[in-house]
C-alpha cells in the first residue's frame, strides 16, 4: 500500500475517536474505537449468553471460596475500578479456565480447582484475568481489529481499481493472514504477558503470596496435553511464562508481607 494512503488511513482512524494511552506496566496503546458504555454492554451480553449455557455451580462453599478472592483482588483495585459492581459466578464445566469481562464480571470454570490448588493459586490465575480488564485490553483489542479491518478493506479496493476482483481478494486473503501473525496475534501474547505482570502485582497487593503464581502455571503446563506454535499462538511460550513469574516473585515478596502486616490477610480457603 502507497505511504501516502497508509498515512491518511490512519489520520481518519484517530480521528474517528481513536487515541494513546499508558497501560498499568507503561505500554502506549492505542484505545477509543468503542466507549466504555459499550465494553460494558458487550460484557454483560458475553456474560449473560456463558451464563444461559453454562449451569451454574450450587456448590455454596466453592461460590463462597470464589467470591472470597475476587473480593479480596478486587478491594486492591483503584477506586473507579473497585466501585463498577463486580459480579462473579461460579460454572460447572471440567475446563480449568476463567475469565473476567468489562463491567466487572468473572467467571470461573469449576475445572480450574485441579490446577489452582489453593487461595494463592487461584488468586493468580483470578488476578490474571481482572488484570486484562483494568489494562483495558479487550478495548484495545477491539480497536486495534477495528483499525485493521480498516486498513485491509482500503488496501483491497486499491488493489481491485488497478487488477479488478482478483487481486482485491487476493489483497483481503493475504493481508488477513499478515494482520493476524504479525499484528493481531503478537499483541494477544503482549496482553497476556502484562495480564500477569498487572495480575501479580495485584494479588500481592490483596496479601496473597505472588510466588504462588510460578507454582500456578506449572500446575496449567503439565494440565495441558498440546498447544500450537508460539507464532501462531496467543498465549506466550509457558516456559518463558513462567521463568517471567519466576523472576518477578523476589521483588514482590515485600508487597505482600507489607499487605499482610497492614491487614490484608485473606482467609478463603
Amino acid at each position: 500500500m502507497k505511504s501516502w494512503i497508509l498515512a491518511a488511513t490512519i489520520t481518519a482512524f484517530f480521528a474517528s475517536g481513536c487515541a494513546t494511552t499508558t497501560s498499568p506496566t507503561g505500554r502506549t496503546q492505542i484505545v477509543g474505537g468503542v466507549s466504555q458504555q459499550e465494553l460494558n454492554q458487550l460484557g454483560a451480553q458475553a456474560f449473560a449468553e456463558t451464563k444461559a449455557k453454562e449451569p451454574a455451580s450450587k456448590d455454596a462453599k466453592q461460590n463462597a471460596y470464589v467470591n472470597c478472592v475476587v473480593n479480596a483482588l478486587v478491594q486492591q483495585l483503584p477506586p473507579d475500578w473497585r466501585s463498577i459492581g463486580w459480579e462473579t459466578q461460579v460454572f460447572v464445566d471440567p475446563e480449568p479456565n476463567a475469565f473476567a469481562l468489562p463491567g466487572g464480571k468473572v467467571g470461573v470454570y469449576t475445572g480450574i480447582f485441579t490446577v489452582a490448588k489453593n487461595q494463592d493459586q487461584l488468586a493468580a490465575v483470578l488476578g490474571h484475568e481482572i488484570g486484562h480488564v483494568i489494562a483495558r485490553h479487550h478495548e484495545e483489542r477491539i480497536t486495534r481489529q477495528l483499525g485493521t479491518q480498516q486498513l485491509l478493506g482500503l488496501g483491497a479496493a486499491v488493489a481491485g481499481a488497478k487488477y479488478g476482483q482478483t487481486g482485491s481478494d487476493l489483497v483481503g486473503q493475504l493481508g488477513g493472514l499478515t494482520a493476524q501473525g504479525l499484528f493481531l496475534l503478537p499483541g494477544s501474547r503482549t496482553q497476556e504477558t502484562e495480564a500477569d505482570v498487572v495480575g501479580q502485582r495485584l494479588m500481592a497487593d490483596a496479601g496473597f503470596d505472588p510466588r504462588q503464581a510460578v507454582d500456578l502455571w506449572q500446575n496449567m503446563l503439565a494440565a495441558s496435553s498440546s498447544r500450537p506454535p508460539e507464532w501462531l499462538s496467543t498465549h506466550p511460550d509457558p516456559q518463558a511464562r513462567i521463568s517471567e513469574l519466576k523472576r518477578s516473585s523476589p521483588g514482590l515478596v515485600p508487597t505482600y508481607e507489607a499487605a499482610r502486616k497492614a491487614g490484608h490477610v485473606p482467609k478463603c480457603g
